[in-house]
């Protein structure tokens, strides 16, 4: 048995985590979590916590497989629903259950966090669209994600993620660790336009 919850989700999350590239993301987003927040008063359980379940809807067997359900699928409420039990099982503190819900239902982009663990988690969570982990975790899922069919629409997604989302963090730390992050994910997309002759498909 592990010795205390975050033994406990870390071991959850590599065992549920599909394909297993997935798991990856979790490690990385906590840690820029402490990159980011070094010098701000939150709760690290909670931004641990939800950091390591947040994405629980979307790894496979969580997630519907018929492509007409998954494209309705609201991977965050299944986060948020499943959550709870998952918290208890790994011996999370009952008291904080509710806002490591909350830092997951607000952790996405177009969402308004409404406390400094939202705000925490989600411009890292931003921060691992952009830059060379942004383009590997888009670029993997073309031809097995119903979303990108072709490079054509892992570029445009990368494109629009250059164009969106600096503007959408919170954080000065964060923003300065952008930074380099920008300017790679700019130079690969200048670099895919130089290179593709019109035909990158």
């Amino acid at each position: 048995m592990p010795t205390d919850f975050r033994t406990a989700l870390m071991d959850f999350i590599r065992r549920e985590a599909k394909p297993v590239e997935k798991y990856g993301h979790q490690p990385r987003l906590y840690a820029l979590t402490r990159q980011i927040a070094w010098d701000l008063n939150y709760d690290d359980d909670v931004v641990f916590a939800a950091a390591w379940l947040h994405d629980l809807g979307v790894f496979v067997g969580h997630r519907p497989e018929d492509p007409a359900e998954l494209a309705k699928w609201d991977h965050v409420r299944y986060t948020c629903e499943r959550a709870p039990q998952i918290l208890a099982d790994a011996g999370f503190p009952a008291e904080k259950v509710q806002a490591v819900i909350t830092v997951v239902r607000e952790h996405q982009p177009h969402d308004q966090p409404t406390s400094i663990e939202s705000t925490v988690l989600r411009d890292a969570d931003i921060l691992e669209q952009l830059g060379g982990i942004g383009i590997l975790r888009t670029v993997c899922k073309v031809g097995r994600d119903t979303r990108y069919s072709t490079f054509t629409d892992a570029i445009e997604t990368l494109r629009k993620n250059l164009q969106v989302l600096p503007g959408k963090i919170h954080l000065e730390n964060a923003k300065r660790v952008a930074e380099p992050r920008i300017a790679a994910l700019k130079s690969f997309l200048e670099a895919i336009d130089s290179e593709s002759a019109g035909a990158l498909f």
